[in-house]
């Protein structure tokens, strides 16, 4: 979302860059960084099991879920994107994970949501592809940030009659909002948001999921209006890095580790959890999880002596193999 703005307005966000030069006093948390009124969270400085390299090569051999799997994306993902029309091989959201669970006998299908539009309007498109696609099938979701939420709303509030969802896998879901988001609307202020959202939709650009990212409305409106749904699994995962001083991530993780504690760039632990936490991915980013990997940085990482920890295709088999022991 940051990124949107500040190539719309600069000025409405160098206060930001200048506030995270001086002094982390120029943020004011909207939320107090304690605040949990759900039970299951716990101690939200707790990262859980810590998932060091686990996830660092394949293995041999992974069990199969007997259900399809569901893939939903985040805030401005898509499935597959063509840059230059059908010419050249698109770009994929899920990098590679696609093809290996294929390869593993798993029945994917691929869902597209609107980009940037609310929680209520990707879940409706998202409860749309999956009845179109599932052919009255059960399903598992696996969704990735914001797709997190979208699936949470399409199973609690939309219930579509001809989808069952047997569970959902969250995947770095900011189901308690994410400090940086609060940050972005704390610099842009209200009086200047109309003129942002302005130049948007003048660019096509919607605007819905911007605000329900924020802290307030995951835990003040979402997260009280949106229970789980009796009959669903409910897993999740977090992650956290350390990004480099050139890294597009080093503002926002400052924000979010000031406010929430470990994060992996956009969403922090905290935020993470949801329904059975199965861990925290250590030394990973939120791209990182979805396949993102920068190639040059493990390149060189290697040559420096240094092995890889993470394989983004590892670490999604092995949550096609969970759900498969669960009796997915």
């Amino acid at each position: 979302m940051a990124l949107i703005l500040s190539s719309i307005s600069t000025r409405y966000l160098s206060r930001s860059l200048y506030c995270s030069a001086l002094s982390t006093r120029c943020f004011t948390s909207s939320s107090p960084r304690n605040e949990s009124s759900d039970p299951r969270v716990g101690d939200i400085d707790n990262i859980g099991r810590a998932i060091r390299d686990e996830y660092a090569t394949i293995r041999a051999k992974y069990k199969t879920p007997k259900n399809p799997i569901v893939l939903a994306h985040g805030l401005l993902g898509f499935d597959e994107l063509h840059l230059v029309g059908k010419l050249l091989p698109g770009v994929h959201y899920w990098r590679g994970i696609t093809e290996a669970l294929t390869a593993n006998g798993i029945e994917v299908i691929l869902t597209s949501v609107p980009p940037s539009a609310s929680i209520e309007e990707r879940a409706a498109k998202l409860s749309t592809e999956i009845q179109r696609k599932a052919g009255g099938k059960s399903v598992n979701i696996i969704a990735h940030s914001m797709g997190g939420l979208d699936a949470r709303y399409m199973i609690s509030r939309l219930n579509p009659p001809d989808v069952e969802v047997k569970s959902l896998t969250t995947i770095a879901s900011p189901h308690r909002g994410s400090a940086f988001a609060d940050y972005v609307f704390e610099q842009i202020g209200p009086e200047n948001l109309p003129k942002i959202y302005g130049v948007l939709k003048t660019l096509r650009v919607e605007t819905g999921a911007f605000s329900q990212l924020t802290r307030r409305y995951m835990s003040e409106d979402f997260n009280p209006n949106t229970p789980d749904r009796e009959g669903v699994e409910y897993f999740s995962y977090g992650a956290t890095a350390q990004p480099s001083i050139w890294s597009a991530f080093r503002q926002p993780h400052h924000i979010v580790s000031e406010a929430e504690g470990p994060n992996d760039g956009l969403v922090s632990v905290a935020s993470s959890k949801w329904g059975t936490y199965k861990g925290t991915l250590i030394d990973v980013s939120h791209l990182d999880l979805i396949n993102w990997t920068n190639r040059l940085r493990w390149l060189v990482w290697e040559m420096t002596g240094n092995k890889r920890n993470f394989n983004a295709i590892a670490f999604y088999l092995d949550i096609s193999d969970m759900l498969a022991k669960e009796g997915f």
